[in-house]
């Protein structure tokens, strides 16, 4: 099976009332399935560098039925561009986005991410296998995504099969 957004959150522990930050939220498949776990009284962030993208998934989010989604168009590999107030996230959701990020940015990535998640806040990545027929060209593996995130203090709480092509990893702000 393809990363099942809906399965992973499970993993997350995402509960009424949240604030969650989806970090490249691309298409919004996390965004929406987290929005339907925070329910009306909670908000999901939706950040993304693609203005259209942002559209999309707002315009999915009304369909739906979820008025608790914001678009914001930041720039996640940079520490203060997403634009959101500091410790604002009990979730943040980093999925099919790592391998992305240039190896430059990814430090700047997990400081912002650390930025934004509460004390006590999870982080939850999602991102490609090695040996997948369907994985990009460039990857970054599990430990590697581990060592950036463990580096800044975030705690390794769990990793877990995302799909037949993804790992998911997820991270505690002590």
């Amino acid at each position: 099976m393809f990363s099942d957004p809906q399965k992973n959150i499970a993993e997350l522990g995402i509960d009424n009332g949240m604030k969650v930050v989806d970090l490249g939220a691309g298409s919004g498949f996390y965004t929406l399935e987290a929005a339907k776990k925070v329910g009306p009284s909670g908000r999901v962030y939706a950040v993304e560098v693609q203005q259209d993208l942002l559209n999309k998934i707002k315009n999915s989010g009304a369909l739906a039925g979820l008025h608790n989604i914001e678009i914001v168009w930041g720039n996640i590999e940079k520490l203060g561009g997403t634009k959101l107030r500091e410790a604002i996230a009990d979730r943040v959701i980093l999925s099919n986005t790592l391998f992305m990020i240039a190896e430059a940015d990814r430090d700047n990535l997990a400081l912002e991410t650390k930025r934004l998640l509460k004390t006590g806040g999870k982080l939850m990545i999602i991102d490609w296998t090695a040996g997948s027929p369907l994985s990009p060209k460039t990857l970054v593996p599990q430990m590697l995504a581990e060592g950036i995130f463990q580096k800044i203090g975030l705690k390794l709480e769990k990793s877990f099969t995302a799909g037949d092509h993804h790992y998911g990893v997820i991270f505690k702000k002590l």
